[in-house]
């Protein structure tokens, strides 16, 4: 994507700020912006996840009931089974990447629209949730809070991973063979068949991706909220997809960037943010 994509991202983020600066008495401050960035690591990593998936072409409904079945695999090998921290955490990522690779592989094997197998696995992967955590909201407690405490400026260790995250995500895209791959499939997926190369494989490992990344967006909430919530993530595909749109990629496949996702999600961040403050300045009468 051209740098005036860049451009239109960071003036339309901009000129937000300023808008709701302007508009709320105390929305310019260091501690707005420290508490956005802790609150949207999750969105960020799993748009990243998103950029991919459709920039082959694909969607993927499923991840905000991914993402509570990830925070309640956690909780129940962490309190019921008494693991450690790290490795709860491990099951939880490694439980949402099986599931990832599942949409993928059904997809793949059956040729079935990414668009109906993700809605099913929905389905699933919510009801799923609500049977390991009986359908009650499990308080973890402290264990993970050093992935939400603030280390500088505000700003804690999520979201220092996500950059991390983002940064990686932009180079696979960009820098490696791997991700030309992908733009190709999403592109013209029938010319990289004749080429010599099978889509299939790519696909399984972008769903699986997209899983793994659902997975680690749970640790953030998990730490935020000291709790797995079966509720958690509901309606957040719409928030990721909307995250991806924004930022320039294309529903159709073949053309995205993960830094304009990145800024996609600032923006939605920021208007909700703003709109937040305006909704506490200015409360409804009666």
């Amino acid at each position: 994507m051209g740098l005036s994509s860049y451009l239109g991202l960071i003036g339309a983020l901009l000129a937000m700020i300023v808008l709701f600066s302007f508009l709320s008495d105390h929305f310019l401050s260091l501690n707005t912006f420290s508490t956005i960035a802790n609150q949207i690591p999750d969105l960020m990593v799993m748009s990243v996840g998103m950029t991919f998936v459709l920039i082959i072409a694909g969607i993927d409904l499923s991840v905000g009931s991914v993402l509570a079945l990830s925070a309640a695999v956690v909780s129940v090998t962490y309190l019921n089974l008494h693991w450690s921290p790290w490795l709860a955490a491990l099951s939880g990522i490694v439980a949402a990447t099986l599931v990832g690779s599942l949409t993928g592989l059904i997809s793949v094997i059956w040729r079935i629209p990414t668009f109906i197998v993700s809605l099913g696995m929905l389905e699933m992967a919510r009801g799923s949730a609500y049977q390991l955590t009986d359908s009650r909201t499990a308080y973890i407690g402290s264990s993970f809070d050093f992935l939400a405490d603030p280390i500088i400026f505000g700003i804690s260790p999520s979201f220092v991973i996500a950059v991390l995250v983002i940064l990686l995500g932009h180079l696979v895209l960009t820098r490696t063979i791997f991700g030309r791959h992908l733009i190709g499939i999403g592109t013209n997926e029938e010319a990289v068949r004749l080429s010599g190369i099978n889509p299939a494989p790519y696909k399984v490992v972008v769903f699986a991706l997209m899983g793994a990344l659902a997975g680690l967006a749970s640790l953030f909430q998990v730490a935020r909220l000291e709790a797995a919530d079966p509720n958690g993530g509901v309606g957040m595909e719409l928030q990721v997809i909307a995250a991806v749109v924004i930022g320039g990629t294309s529903l159709m496949g073949g053309r995205g960037s993960v830094i304009c996702t990145f800024l996609g999600a600032l923006i939605i961040s920021v208007l909700a943010a703003g709109w937040r403050r305006l909704g506490q300045q200015n409360p409804p009468n009666g």
